[in-house]
């Protein structure tokens, strides 16, 4: 565990660029490529953006060096991200050079930001794409196949994309995101979400439960509901009737009892006894959530503007685990923000101890441009304390997922098999309901992805159990 939340610190959340692949490109005239960073919510954008791009005769390629069309999803979280992104624009303009015809693109949130940068200081560009301008792909396409440099950054009031069918890209035909909302009204003052990706607003239920049940239809036996913030969902249907985040959890979990849902990312101030009672009465809603806390320290999280109070976050954990004593739980922590004390520090520290997160994103702070945050603190704490602070953050939390894990072992678990265990093919790997991951042997019995087995936890590692099937 200890190297995956090195990793996860390291590379900010981003996870690994991916390429996708989608049908037999030779279908189509001409190939695209693209890479995501940052959030789930990226991965999703791109499938989007796979759809339009199909609509218009472009196929989806792995090799960027064949595509007519290389785009970059980005994300603007923090500094390191914003550099991994330019070293790879960098790495696709040399590539240009023998072949002048390739368009290269960057969508997603630091387009918004950086569009300037892009176009006209480096160069590095010819087409920026921001998170809600989509749909303008095609015509920024042409007008850059004619020589220009094209961009739309425009946020919108109700861009939902509700109406497009995404292309699963490098799917495992098992598990899938499904986007319920776009945006974010928090305005926590170190986010550029906000700024980056608008206000929020909520897909309408009927088009969101229609995507889940196709899935279903076609193979796929978990949908995970995104948005910056999924308990502040709220729509109003045709009907008249109001649906909250809640309603739609159940009307997603009617589907069909096989479906597992899984939703990310839970805001501690939203979240609510009847999202918490819905998800203990069906079985097939994943008990398991991700609550940011961020600090420990009640000043910290008024100066961060995160609406809630040490004793507020808290509560908010001892509800959940009374409504659901065998709920898995996550978090984000930031170390060295503004002004932090070694006494603020230590509160996070005790939070943590006393919440028990089986798993962590540790981050240290890094300031971003056009923040709240940045406008009205100065980042203050020295380099070498953040790091300092993180470190303690990262050992604290790697003992705490391990006696997660191992106090698992003799309990039997029901897993969604994903697929082949990444170290061996005579082993298959999925998560049980607390998004645990579950190795164990196939043993010649005759399982698919897909399906549902029971597993005996035998064995466990920091960040993986280890069991057999009974």
């Amino acid at each position: 565990m200890a190297e995956v939340l090195q990793k996860v610190v390291e590379e900010s959340r981003q996870g690994e660029a991916y390429a996708p692949f989608a049908g037999d490109p030779n279908e189509f005239k001409k190939k695209f490529y693209i890479e995501s960073y940052g959030c789930q919510m990226n991965f999703s954008d791109s499938e989007i953006v796979a759809s339009i791009l199909h609509a218009e005769g472009f196929g989806a390629t792995r090799n960027f060096e064949d595509a007519d069309l290389v785009l970059l999803n980005t994300c603007s979280i923090r500094e390191k991200a914003e550099q991994t992104v330019r070293n790879r624009l960098h790495a696709f303009r040399k590539v240009k050079e023998n072949n002048p015809g390739m368009l290269i693109g960057v969508l997603g949130c630091m387009a918004e930001r950086l569009k300037a940068k892009f176009l006209e200081e480096e160069k590095l560009v010819d087409i920026v794409v921001g998170p809600d301008a989509y749909r303008s792909l095609p015509g920024l396409i042409t007008e850059a196949e004619g020589g220009q440099k094209s961009v739309n950054v425009l946020l919108s009031r109700d861009e939902t994309y509700a109406d497009i069918s995404p292309v699963r890209l490098d799917s495992n035909g098992v598990t899938a995101f499904v986007s319920i909302m776009r945006g974010c009204n928090n305005m926590c003052t170190f986010c550029v979400v906000p700024f980056t990706r608008g206000r929020e607003r909520s897909r309408d239920a009927e088009s969101i439960v229609s995507e889940c049940r196709d899935l279903f239809n076609r193979g796929f036996r978990e949908v995970t509901l995104l948005g910056q913030n999924v308990d502040s969902y709220f729509h109003t249907s045709s009907d008249g009737n109001d649906v909250n985040f809640a309603n739609l959890l159940e009307r997603v979990a009617l589907i069909d009892p096989l479906l597992r849902i899984r939703f990310s990312t839970s805001h501690p101030k939203d979240i609510t006894d009847d999202v918490l009672h819905t998800m203990a009465k069906y079985h097939n809603i994943c008990k398991y959530i991700h609550l940011p806390v961020q600090s420990g320290n009640t000043r910290i999280l008024n100066l961060m503007n995160r609406t809630y109070t040490r004793e507020w976050y808290l509560n908010k954990v001892k509800r959940i685990r009374e409504v659901m004593p065998d709920c898995g739980l996550s978090t984000d922590v930031i170390s060295g923000f503004c002004t932090e004390t070694e006494e603020d520090h230590q509160d996070t520290l005790s939070v943590m101890e006393l919440s028990r997160f089986d798993m962590a994103y540790m981050f240290s702070y890094s300031e971003r441009p056009g923040t709240l945050a940045a406008r009205r603190y100065e980042d203050d704490i020295p380099e070498d304390v953040k790091k300092r602070r993180l470190i303690e953050i990262i050992n604290l939390q790697n003992g705490h997922s391990r006696e997660s894990y191992k106090s698992d072992i003799g309990k039997t678990f029901e897993v969604l098999i994903e697929g082949s265990s990444k170290k061996s093919d005579k082993d298959w790997s999925g998560r049980n309901s607390q998004n645990k991951m579950v190795v164990f042997a196939k043993n010649d019995q005759l399982l698919n992805k897909g399906d549902y087995v029971n597993v005996k936890v035998t064995n466990a590692t920091s960040a993986t159990l280890l069991g057999e099937i009974v």
